[in-house]
């Protein structure tokens, strides 16, 4: 258990293009990139089909939460007010908005699509984790400039002052693209 101030991290996880690390054990993987996700989902979770239809930013958030959530062994799929998702990132939903983009460029194939359209709101993917958990406290993502501790710090701390919250699913995930993305996530009490 790792304390930062009054806050306590109970578990943690770490998933690159390169590997996963889960509360600091390598999980075994045999694929990089975006196949590594796919690769991880099947292996450690394939119980959920709709995690083949999200965009990648939904699919690194969702199978972080996913091996996090069953380290910790707790219940699971169970109503709880007392839990918040708070996510924060860089570039927002760029990779699902470019891909939304290429379906309305072309005056002469106009095709917009509500299937990727509704990935271009990077809080998607903390709305998945919350419907998959039946989570009722908070949902919150948070677009900053950089990658800055102190600003995520002070939102968990806000989110924690709540009377109902006594945890949050919390952290860094960002996705560019197959081959760039970072997901550093937390579960932290009071």
């Amino acid at each position: 258990m790792i304390e930062d101030g009054d806050v306590k991290t109970i578990a943690e996880i770490e998933i690159t293009t390169e590997g996963i690390v889960l509360n600091g054990v390598r999980q075994a993987t045999t694929e990089s990139g975006l196949a590594m996700l796919n690769d991880a989902y099947r292996q450690y979770v394939n119980d959920y089909p709709k995690y083949f239809k999200m965009d990648g930013l939904c699919k690194l958030g969702f199978l972080a939460s996913e091996l996090l959530l069953k380290s910790l062994g707790e219940e699971r799929f169970v109503p709880r007010e007392d839990r918040a998702v708070v996510l924060f990132n860089r570039s927002g939903s760029m990779e699902a908005d470019k891909h939304y983009q290429s379906t309305i460029s072309d005056p002469d194939n106009f095709f917009p699509s509500p299937s990727v359209f509704v990935y271009t709101l990077p809080n998607i993917v903390t709305g998945e984790i919350a419907i998959r958990n039946k989570y009722l406290g908070e949902t919150s993502f948070f677009v900053l400039d950089r990658h800055d501790e102190t600003s995520m710090q002070d939102h968990i701390q806000a989110t924690l002052t709540d009377a109902c919250t006594t945890s949050v699913l919390t952290g860094w995930v960002d996705y560019f693209d197959a081959n760039h993305f970072e997901a550093k996530i937390r579960i932290v009490t009071k």
